[in-house]
């Protein structure tokens, strides 16, 4: 890591004093050697620290905690700083705390008393108890024995979510410095049942969808950019969707402005690909997987290529 990529750690990634004790550090922020492609890499729901606190709160065992869980993303992603882009990735569950949403999108059921003005009560995340801090893991289970206080809500906002996307939001700002153009891959996962082609189903065609690339219907990212990727991965042997049934969430929106010369795209990968989803371990198939999406990634990695692929977009529209 270089000096003054050394300094930016050290002056952006102040936080707040954590809510739990095992999140003393929050999130990693893993740097390439030398920073050379304007990619940074999210991988916000991949945390597997339960804290002893949360799970003493909880009915439920730690199994079904973990089907909410990006499991071994930033593992899949890893190959980034070999591609000379940092990867940042969230310590802490998504059961605990979601980064993909606003940062006051809170449950009326799930904390005691009146909440603020200013939070997001309504929205249809909140509805079906996925706020920022969710009430729910999959299948509706109820994640809490109890109402939380508004006090230990906003602490975890305020300690975990706010230095999150601060960090975020600083990779970002300096890939723009460094390259005049900013890329985020936002890196997830989703279960292997709920990955299915609705069009194809209609017709019994029961074939899963293997990746899922989100760019909000082409409002997020350059449209160049994300036909690259699909068609590197379809290239592959994949069955690639792009927006169905994951457009991309909060942070793809929040931070992908093409017109700013910031991109963002989503990178949804079925956990059916890569690990066993009942025992929660790596399948024979993982290294396999990391390999093709580090050989994808590669190829819209280098800052020459991305500026040409965003260039002759701009000036396909010019014309």
């Amino acid at each position: 890591m270089n000096d003054g990529m050394r300094e930016w750690r050290e002056t952006n990634l102040t936080a707040t004093p954590c809510c739990e004790p095992e999140f003393e550090r929050a999130f990693d922020i893993i740097e390439p050697d030398a920073l050379i492609s304007p990619l940074v890499f999210s991988s916000p729901h991949s945390g597997r620290i339960y804290p002893a606190r949360f799970l003493a709160a909880t009915p439920l065992d730690a199994a079904t905690l973990r089907r909410s869980e990006d499991a071994y993303v930033d593992d899949l992603f890893a190959s980034a700083s070999s591609l000379g882009a940092p990867l940042l990735r969230a310590r802490f569950p998504r059961a605990y705390l979601d980064l993909n949403r606003e940062p006051y999108e809170l449950d009326p059921k799930l904390f005691d008393g009146a909440l603020p003005s200013f939070a997001n009560t309504r929205s249809l995340r909140v509805a079906a108890g996925l706020g920022t801090i969710p009430r729910v893991v999959a299948d509706a289970r109820e994640i809490y024995a109890s109402r939380l206080t508004l006090e230990e809500g906003l602490r975890r906002i305020d300690s975990l979510y706010k230095p999150y996307h601060a960090a975020l939001r600083g990779l970002m700002e300096r890939a723009a410095a460094h390259f005049g153009v900013a890329v985020l891959i936002d890196c997830h996962s989703m279960p292997s049942t709920g990955a299915r082609d609705p069009l194809l189903s209609t017709r019994g065609d029961k074939r899963r969808i293997d990746f899922v690339i989100g760019d909000r219907y082409g409002a997020s990212a350059s449209t160049g950019l994300v036909d690259i990727v699909e068609d590197r991965l379809r290239g592959r042997g994949y069955h690639v969707m792009r927006n169905r049934p994951y457009a991309g969430g909060f942070i793809t929106e929040h931070y992908g402005k093409p017109a700013g010369g910031w991109h963002a795209l989503q990178i949804e990968v079925s956990r059916g690909l890569y690990m066993d989803e009942s025992t929660l371990q790596k399948n024979e198939r993982f290294d396999a997987v990391a390999r093709d999406l580090a050989d994808v990634m590669a190829v819209v990695a280098r800052h020459e290529d991305l500026t040409e692929i965003l260039g002759g977009e701009r000036r396909a529209a010019a014309e």
